[in-house]
């Protein structure tokens, strides 16, 4: 019910009970009347009441439907209009005022003029501070070298640098504000990225993938993808919402030609290294054949150190024959079934006389009943349980022991473990420990730290893993794990 219909009803009620009053007077006038018939004053004073009730209640009856008709447009007129500009605010026009000279309304016309001007300041410092933060992000978008694309929850995308243009090779006016869908539809790249995007979305994790070799600017570029989801933070029950994707490519095209070029160099050198390093090896052999002559003491300690530092150098270059071989993508798998055991004893064979030297026992757990076989390549598989085992004894104690051993799983895996009870390696390095070169700090044992990055390389190759537990002061444990 409005403003209007009340104020009618409430008169109306007003102008009933007067008009209920009147009658209420003429009826205790007849009553009087009736009491005294033969009174000499009630003749007269009888027409002066009615004349006089008469009077006033027309008088009453003008007045109401004065009221009826007048008053409730002109408390209407100014409401319609305070409403109607509550209408304009609401729809965001603050450039609306009231003009209400009526006495009762010019307070609240005062006060809604105030309202809507101090509206009308801050939304347009607001809209102008938007809008030059928009034209700031845009400017620094544009200036990164990198190609970045913003996209929407529904994947349209807000906003794309001049080196993302370049690289999908679209105009802005075809991208910007477009369903990245419906582009990807005849833009293989962005088809790519969008696939990988949602991929990475399926596993919930940053997505990591291979570089991206494109051909821009009359040379190939290579770039690594990187995706981000936006999220905002709700309420304590709700949590995060996500509000978008930002895909970024980094160019990597320098790096990319640095490491070919190391490679490149690495494969050369070992490869040159190899022949001086038989001949000398070959050389020592000679000088050990007691036909040739004998060699004294001192001779022999000579000659054992030479030979010593010759498998070491031949052992480094074969490491860096196998890095290079992986990073280069020429690795070679030569698969065939084979029995998990052999390997193993292959491991062993190779590291017994270091073994021996340190008066470490090994101990091998095998159950051989249970165990299945394996398709891999035995070589590759077989240096790593040798690199594994070497490593085990030289971070072992004297006089210690190590376990290798097999497992087979119930989800069809075989793994293939060596733990050692030496030092232990801190947490903190567990995921490094598998990176090129890299070694523990404080490691006084001598190496390249290739082998466990080779090694690692070498089992996800078959589709395998390999990781560590360990614990400092308790020694380690590498597993690795393929398929059955």
């Amino acid at each position: 019910m409005n403003i209007k219909t009340k104020l009618t009803l409430a008169i109306g009620v007003l102008v009933a009970m007067i008009v209920l009053l009147v009658s209420l007077s003429i009826v205790n006038l007849q009553i009087l009347t009736a009491t005294e018939p033969n009174s000499p004053a009630a003749g007269p004073g009888l027409q002066r009441a009615l004349l006089w009730i008469s009077t006033i209640g027309g008088f009453c009856i003008v007045i109401g439907i004065f009221m009826l008709t007048i008053l409730p447009s002109y408390f209407n007129k100014p409401i319609k209009k305070i409403i109607d500009g509550i209408k304009d605010i609401a729809n965001h026009n603050y450039d609306c005022r009231l003009n209400l000279e009526s006495h009762e309304f010019a307070e609240v016309s005062e006060n809604f003029n105030r309202m809507a001007k101090r509206l009308s300041d801050y939304h347009s410092s607001t809209l102008a501070q938007i809008k030059a933060a928009k034209n700031y992000m845009e400017t620094i978008i544009n200036s990164v070298k990198e190609p970045i694309i913003g996209l929407d929850n529904e994947l349209t995308i807000l906003f794309i640098n001049d080196e993302a243009l370049n690289v999908l090779n679209l105009k802005r006016e075809e991208a910007l504000q477009k369903p990245a869908q419906d582009i990807s539809m005849r833009n293989d790249l962005l088809r790519r990225l969008i696939r990988e995007l949602m991929d990475s979305q399926k596993d919930n994790k940053v997505s990591k993938t291979e570089p991206l070799k494109i051909y821009a600017d009359n040379k190939e570029s290579y770039f690594q993808m990187k995706y981000m989801q936006i999220k905002k933070s709700g309420n304590n029950n709700s949590g995060s919402m996500n509000e978008g994707y930002v895909i970024m490519l980094k160019n990597i095209t320098e790096f990319k030609e640095l490491d070919s070029a190391k490679t490149t160099f690495i494969s050369t050198i070992s490869h040159e290294l190899k022949t001086p390093i038989s001949a000398i090896m070959m050389s020592l052999q000679l000088l050990e054949d007691s036909r040739i002559g004998d060699l004294n003491d001192e001779q022999k300690e000579l000659a054992q150190s030479i030979q010593d530092n010759s498998e070491r150098l031949l052992n480094i270059t074969g490491e860096l024959l196998n890095m290079t071989q992986v990073e280069s993508g020429k690795l070679q798998l030569k698969p065939r079934i084979t029995k998990p055991i052999e390997l193993i004893e292959y491991a062993i064979k190779a590291n017994r006389v270091q073994a021996e030297k340190f008066n470490i026992q090994i101990e091998v757990q095998y159950p051989e009943n249970k165990i299945g076989k394996l398709f891999v390549d035995s070589e590759k598989i077989a240096w790593v349980l040798t690199n594994l085992l070497s490593n085990a004894i030289r971070y072992s104690p004297e006089n210690g022991r190590i376990i290798i051993g097999v497992r087979q799983t119930d989800d069809n895996y075989i793994e293939m473990y060596v733990r050692d009870f030496g030092k232990g390696i801190d947490p903190r390095y567990h995921q490094s420990i598998f990176d090129h070169y890299f070694r523990v700090p404080g490691t006084k044992v001598q190496g390249s730290g290739l082998g466990l990055s080779i090694s690692k390389d070498f089992v996800e190759a078959h589709g395998g893993t390999l990781t560590v537990e360990s614990e400092v002061g308790k020694g380690s444990c590498f597993t690795l794990r393929l398929k059955s």
